[in-house]
């Protein structure tokens, strides 16, 4: 992991492994979905594996924007005392059909928030990450 930032130079750019590392040490992230048209934004549950993303959805009109327009937006950031992180990545997102498929994310531990019915379990394949460390000094 790079040294974290100083007053002198406040932001780092963080690796693509650094942005991975970030993601896996976090639970819930906000996925951006174009939604009639106007972008959409969710906080949710999610889990990584293989520099993949997944979450869980109930039936909605993010799930169906997703089989319509699956390119989307992921964010995820972290916040401390003097320091924070934010990674975002981009990439195309897919509901999973096979069985096997949501066996191997549930493997993973992923819950949900709240007991409701969010039985569509969704991999998000990134095309593009960017992280950066920020450093917070006060004024």
């Amino acid at each position: 992991m790079s040294e974290i930032p100083n007053a002198d130079e406040p932001t780092t750019v963080l690796s693509d492994e650094q942005s991975w590392e970030l993601l896996a040490s976090e639970k819930v992230g906000r996925l951006v979905v174009v939604v009639n048209g106007r972008p959409e934004i969710y906080p949710v549950n999610y889990a990584i594996r293989d520099r993949k993303v997944y979450f869980r959805s109930g039936e909605g009109s993010k799930l169906a924007e997703l089989t319509v327009y699956p390119q989307v937006a992921f964010q995820v950031d972290h916040i401390e005392a003097n320091d924070a992180w934010s990674v975002v990545l981009h990439g195309r997102a897919h509901i999973l059909q096979h069985f096997s498929d949501v066996q191997a994310v549930d493997a993973l531990g992923l819950t949900t928030w709240v007991p409701d019915s969010k039985f569509n379990y969704v991999e998000l394949v990134t095309s593009e990450i960017s992280g950066r460390r920020f450093s917070l000094v006060e004024h």
